[in-house]
């Protein structure tokens, strides 16, 4: 189980944030927005996205114990050989998102990034963010409407993924995935959280 420390509700931070759940706190706090660079928690953070297609974010955060335990971690070189027997296995577990599409792109995703590593020599972490310039792009929004749902950034990268054949990667997603994971820094200016944080070394 995923450990929330206890955590100040009177701190500033972005406006999506609801002050009194500790889950949503400790998110914003210590994950959304900061810099990551190792590959496989890219990947897994990209497909966790995915999953939230048409669901709210805390659904999923609620639930990301339980799929990443049934998943194996979302570790693609495990995931892209799951089967008829796993998934049918994955469809009975009502701790996870149970949606035929979003199961097997978890699969085909995964055989694509493998793929990409073993057959054409692509780092993801360098692969994404290249759409970035390999730096955290850093904007200064006053409120998080202020911030877009997407981004010229986004639907490149979302174009560039569809090409490949990823599944649940739309220009939307994509933009929130970069947020989540520091490629687009929209904490807001006065949020106690706020950068600018530099890309971390690999």
């Amino acid at each position: 189980m995923t450990d929330f420390p206890d955590h100040n509700p009177d701190l500033p931070r972005c406006g999506w944030v609801k002050p009194d759940d500790a889950f949503y706190c400790a998110y914003h706090d210590n994950e959304w927005g900061r810099p990551v660079v190792d590959p496989k928690i890219l990947f897994r953070k990209l497909i966790l996205d995915g999953m939230q297609a048409g669901l709210a974010w805390i659904t999923i955060l609620r639930k990301r114990d339980t799929i990443l335990e049934a998943f194996d971690g979302l570790d693609p070189d495990k995931v892209a050989h799951y089967g008829p027997d796993k998934f049918d296995e994955l469809m009975q577990n009502a701790g996870i998102i149970r949606s035929k599409l979003k199961i097997k792109a978890a699969v085909s995703n995964s055989q694509i990034y493998v793929k990409m590593r073993d057959e054409e020599g692509i780092d993801f972490s360098e692969y994404l963010w290249s759409f970035t310039g390999g730096a955290p792009i850093v904007n200064t929004w006053k409120k998080c409407t202020d911030a877009p749902v997407k981004s010229s950034e986004s639907e490149a990268l979302s174009k560039d993924l569809k090409k490949r054949g990823f599944k649940f990667v739309g220009p939307v997603i994509v933009y929130a995935f970069m947020q989540a994971v520091g490629m687009i820094n929209d904490h807001t200016v006065s949020c106690h959280a706020y950068g600018p944080y530099e890309k971390p070394k690999a």
